[in-house]
């Protein structure tokens, strides 16, 4: 199996690839289209401000090539919220996957939103053995309001959506790779679906 990881310059990578790794699994990192078209899975991960991002996701021709992928994709954290219509930070226009527009929080709490906090309403594969209320590792300052794709959901000053699904696209806003064995568990789910 062939799992691509992109490489646009705003990513998580080295966690990420660690975790495979301990499940089993290698991925290529790479910014190539084709190759990225020709993965079983792909995953789109994200650290860092919306607009630069999606300004090297252009630049590289990417922004065309992901909401098109057929096969399964997961986006963490920032590929998540870049996957939705748009987001306040920086005024950024989405790849429009989820139809949802991306907020700053608003809140008396400290933002960003540091830590472990718990996900509920799981409703996907992918939470399979990953049971309600469990701890997952979020790092961010902007949210997904709850939508009918959403799939998981947290609390933080408001309820969030901590996971989304449209048809092949997944999307978390916490970083499984940095969530232990349970965040391990997700990840796996990710890799063996339709398998």
């Amino acid at each position: 199996m062939e799992i691509a990881i992109i490489d646009y310059g705003a990513g998580n990578i080295k966690s990420l690839q660690f975790a495979l790794q301990r499940l089993g699994y290698q991925a290529i990192l790479s910014a190539d289209a084709a190759a990225i078209k020709s993965a079983d899975k792909v995953i789109f991960p994200g650290v860092g401000q919306a607009n630069n991002a999606m300004r090297k996701l252009k630049a590289s021709g990417l922004d065309v090539v992901i909401p098109k992928l057929t096969q399964p994709v997961l986006g963490i954290c920032l590929g998540m919220q870049l996957l939705c219509s748009s987001s306040e930070e920086g005024n950024t226009e989405g790849l429009g996957v989820f139809d949802v527009d991306v907020k700053r929080f608003k809140t008396s709490l400290k933002i960003p939103h540091v830590g472990w906090n718990t996900i509920s309403g799981l409703q996907s594969t992918l939470f399979t053995n990953i049971p309600e209320k469990t701890f997952m590792y979020s790092v961010h300052s902007f949210y997904a309001p709850l939508v009918k794709e959403t799939i998981a959901l947290t609390n933080y000053g408001t309820q969030f959506s901590s996971a989304l699904q449209k048809n092949n696209f997944y999307g978390v806003q916490f970083h499984p790779e940095k969530s232990s064995k349970l965040g391990e568990q997700l990840i796996k789910n990710f890799v063996e679906l339709c398998e």
